[in-house]
């Protein structure tokens, strides 16, 4: 019977304790704002860009030379001198090669024994046909060589062009394209031109060859490989954004952008597709100014209306 008291005593103590701390009190609230801010999306924004537009196809075109100029043997016999060298540049009319004769060597042996002050030699000079490279050397002094072979090859310098693989159903955009830029693998830019085109097709790639000339004195070798840029298209004063801000379906009928509606929402707004590039999609629908805040980053997955956080 002495216990009873006690035993509320303790009950008391126990429940003025569990008054001071009641649940869902203010020590919780800092949690749940923690969760609130935990929830939010963060993204990056873009704003739309308004300019001109173009669309537009890369290609490849490769330099060539398309004259290249043979340096014949004109006699039967030996070559005496050997006046270039391989990647050297000659001038048309410049002495290449000195051929002679058995004959020659022979008679101008016997005349000379007759009178030393003839000083016959019976030497042949072979010049050069054109100006240029010389891209084959076949012989050097002192090889013997028949009348008519081959000695060297210089290629035409005033010949040089590049050469573009233009698919066939392409070239409805040429008659825009007549003035072109070529881009060389070291960033070098060239003016260039459509001359003509060749009156053949590949039948595997069907792609037909136009010839395209540069106005450039720069010494460029052969089977560089330059970036041409046709132009397809151009809109002036057109809205676009970054192909990263264009959201779509598995099926890629339905295409969407995430706007932020204020600091801190965002919301799904259905587009119409105009022209394309690499970077950039044109906006036909609806109208957006400069000022909207588009999400590029983060926008993936987002429901019509998510709250999202700014990255900066």
């Amino acid at each position: 019977m002495k216990r009873f008291p006690v035993i509320l005593i303790l009950f008391a103590s126990l429940c003025a304790g569990m008054a001071c701390h009641p649940a869902g009190d203010a020590k919780d609230e800092p949690a749940a704002e923690e969760k609130t801010e935990a929830g939010n999306t963060p993204v990056t924004v873009t704003s739309p860009i308004v300019g001109d537009m173009g669309d537009s196809v890369e290609l490849n075109a490769v330099s060539s030379f398309l004259l290249r100029t043979t340096v014949k043997s004109s006699a039967t016999g030996y070559l005496q001198l050997v006046n270039t060298a391989l990647g050297k540049y000659v001038e048309k009319g410049q002495e290449l090669f000195a051929v002679k004769t058995k004959e020659a060597q022979v008679l101008g042996n016997a005349i000379n024994s007759l009178d030393t002050s003839l000083h016959f030699l019976g030497v042949i000079h072979i010049r050069a046909p054109g100006s240029g490279y010389i891209s084959q050397l076949n012989y050097r002094a002192g090889d013997y060589v028949q009348d008519g072979e081959q000695l060297a090859t210089i290629t035409d310098t005033r010949s040089f062009v590049f050469l573009l693989e233009l698919p066939y159903e392409l070239r409805a955009y040429l008659a825009s394209n007549k003035n072109l830029t070529l881009r060389l693998p070291d960033g070098t830019k060239l003016n260039g031109y459509i001359r003509s085109a060749m009156p053949t097709v590949d039948s595997a790639s069907q792609t037909q060859k136009y010839i395209i000339g540069v106005n450039t004195n720069a010494a460029i070798p052969e089977n560089l490989i330059a970036k041409v840029s046709l132009v397809k298209a151009v809109k002036a004063h057109t809205v676009s954004l970054p192909q990263a801000a264009i959201l779509s379906n598995d099926i890629q009928t339905e295409f969407w952008i995430m706007k932020m509606i204020d600091s801190t929402r965002a919301v799904k707004v259905p587009v119409k597709k105009g022209m394309e590039t690499k970077q950039l999609v044109e906006i036909l629908q609806p109208p957006l100014s400069p000022s909207d805040r588009i999400l590029i980053t983060g926008n993936y997955g987002l429901p019509d209306t998510a709250k999202v956080v700014i990255s900066q």
